[in-house]
């Protein structure tokens, strides 16, 4: 039985807000404080991808949707930025912890299953906003697009770096050495980012891809974010929304199930 009162435990209700809190904030420094690669790098990269992707495509390709290729690439770009960064900040820090074995110092505290999801996800959830913020920054500076609705930019940014944060947190739970994250990592995190309309528009594709496309919940993600920076989408907002909240919630569900029963964590 977990202990409720005590100097150790903050424990109001139900909830341990101290311990919840102290995660978070241990997720959220550890990417801070190696910031140049977690979060100065992906930056750069995005900004090579709009740079390369622009020149070489860009002028023989014409406008998609009624914009310019790059500023259609743009919110792709942003979107695959933030789910990448999300997915690595979750899963890194449980291998990381599994590989030193140091994972029980998280796994002792009373610290409940969902305390634990929410802890971790606090760290991919601010992670991408940070990121998509400095991209999106970005994008209104040098390509001049501002964001057509905001709201919908919020929601689909949070969505998508709890979604994929959890993904993380899955993938970090089920993998024991690094060369397993990085197998889920390259050969189905990179996939589903990159072939999920961030370069082109769906409508584009034979009729077999369009719907296999269309299962893709990352689609929606993508779809969302272009919905809400340039007012143009391939489907919509409404059932992006659905779908990606159904989505993050089956996944998390499975997170807390792992946790709930140490899948993979206990010896």
């Amino acid at each position: 039985m977990r202990q409720t009162l005590g100097m150790g435990s903050r424990r109001f209700g139900r909830v341990n807000w101290l311990g919840l809190y102290t995660l978070a904030m241990r997720e959220v420094m550890r990417f801070v404080s190696v910031w140049t690669q977690t979060l100065l790098a992906p930056l750069v990269t995005a900004a090579l991808f709009l740079v390369i992707f622009s020149i070489a495509i860009g002028p023989a390709r014409g406008d998609v949707m009624g914009v310019s290729f790059t500023a259609f690439i743009a919110p792709g770009i942003l979107t695959m930025t933030v789910i990448q960064n999300a997915f690595a900040n979750t899963s890194s820090s449980i291998v990381i912890s599994k590989v030193q074995g140091n994972i029980v110092d998280t796994l002792m505290p009373p610290l409940s299953a969902g305390e634990l999801v929410l802890g971790y996800l606090a760290g991919g959830i601010v992670r991408g906003l940070v990121v998509a913020m400095a991209i999106g920054l970005g994008i209104l500076l040098v390509l001049g697009i501002p964001v057509a609705h905001p709201l919908w930019a919020l929601v689909f940014v949070l969505l998508g770096s709890a979604m994929m944060g959890a993904v993380g947190i899955v993938a970090g739970v089920f993998a024991n050495k690094f060369d397993q994250i990085a197998a889920i990592t390259n050969f189905i995190v990179t996939p589903l980012a990159f072939l999920s309309g961030t370069f082109y528009s769906v409508a584009a594709l034979p009729p077999v891809l369009f719907e296999i496309t269309h299962l893709n919940p990352v689609f929606y993600l993508i779809d969302g974010v272009r919905f809400s920076v340039l007012g143009v989408s391939d489907s919509s907002p409404w059932l992006g929304l659905l779908v990606c909240s159904s989505t993050t919630l089956a996944v998390c569900l499975l997170a807390w199930w792992m946790f709930r029963t140490g899948y993979r964590l206990k010896v």
